[in-house]
């Protein structure tokens, strides 16, 4: 049952929001404009807030349903629970509906550690959501979010009390985010990374 958990967590985490908006709203592939990720900030530049939004809530909910799932089936077992949440995310960044090419699982992760560590992630988000607010650099935000959740927990769970094992896999899935993003991560550097609200030509 463990080992089915975890791959219905991967199958619903291979559900393209982003990818079945697009197609429904104006029948195109997400992933052939703006940035050609499938992600919520892509779909806000291609299709809209409205959409954007959508696409957020729902990416993040495939992480909390896939961590739940983990506690039900296992019996509250959080390296189950991690387990589903990790996989959700392997789904999302490489979806087995859609050629396994996705997004880079930012939303599909904020809903994972959201509901492992909840503490940390909001602290995190506090301040990743203020950097994108001052920068309007996502994909910073989102970093920032991703290292500080893990940090936090990491160096302060003798006041969470999580279970140590969350840090391995929040570290595993901030490593796996900075490879996604390393693109992101280089245009940064440089000076170059798009804003949030600017235009992206298509890929």
């Amino acid at each position: 049952m463990n080992i089915a958990a975890v791959i219905l967590s991967y199958l619903i985490g291979a559900v393209s929001f982003s990818y079945v908006t697009g197609q429904l709203l104006k029948k195109l592939d997400i992933r052939d404009h703006g940035s050609g990720n499938a992600g919520a900030t892509n779909t806000l530049r291609v299709l809209g807030i409205g959409p954007a939004v959508a696409v957020l809530l729902l990416d993040c909910a495939k992480g909390i349903a896939a961590v739940w799932i983990g506690y039900a089936v296992s019996g509250g077992d959080p390296l189950i629970a991690a387990l589903c949440g990790t996989a959700s995310v392997l789904g999302h960044n490489w979806p087995v509906y859609f050629g396994f090419r996705g997004g880079k699982g930012v939303a599909t992760t904020i809903g994972v550690l959201a509901t492992l560590v909840f503490w940390p992630a909001l602290i995190a988000g506090i301040v990743a959501i203020s950097v994108i607010v001052i920068t309007r650099y996502v994909s910073l935000g989102s970093l920032l979010f991703m290292i500080g959740t893990t940090i936090i927990t990491a160096l302060f769970n003798q006041f969470f009390d999580y279970p140590f094992v969350y840090v391995y896999f929040l570290a595993a899935l901030t490593l796996l985010s900075l490879w996604k993003h390393r693109e992101n991560v280089n245009r940064l550097i440089k000076g170059s990374e798009s804003k949030l609200g600017e235009k992206v030509e298509t890929t």
